[in-house]
């Protein structure tokens, strides 16, 4: 969100863990991901840093949250390799819960990345007005 609502210019880590008041190296390592997966882009060196390497109009929040959580297991039993539960076959749940966790998702791509800095209140709080 920070890179959306400031899509002018490179920000560094250091100034979005500061903002937000998260872990500078836990945020090192979201960052380096974004970068792997190709939505965001990393500058070294002086006059460095991170930006957006998409617009934040075609980050589909939905997407994102699907590549940056691959396990989205919130039973055992939605993976095969690990699952122990004894019911399993009997189990009907396990099809309403994956039903509900697709539907999250499809409802979160509603939205775009863009979404979430609509507004004045966002930009407002990042220049600490």
């Amino acid at each position: 969100m920070f890179l959306a609502a400031r899509p002018e210019r490179l920000c560094n880590v250091r100034e979005i863990s500061d903002h937000y008041g998260i872990s500078y190296n836990h945020l090192v390592k979201v960052i380096h991901r974004l970068s792997q997966l190709g939505y965001v882009q990393s500058i070294k060196g002086k006059g460095g840093g991170v930006k957006l390497a998409k617009e934040a109009t075609t980050l589909r929040l939905g997407d994102l949250v699907k590549a940056l959580e691959p396990n989205m297991d919130i039973v055992e039993c939605f993976n095969r390799d690990t699952n122990t539960c004894r019911i399993t076959d009997s189990c009907q749940l396990k099809h309403y819960l994956f039903d509900a966790n697709n539907a999250f998702l499809s409802s979160l791509n509603n939205h775009t990345l863009a979404d979430t800095v609509k507004g004045t209140n966002i930009f407002k709080a990042l220049q600490g007005i």
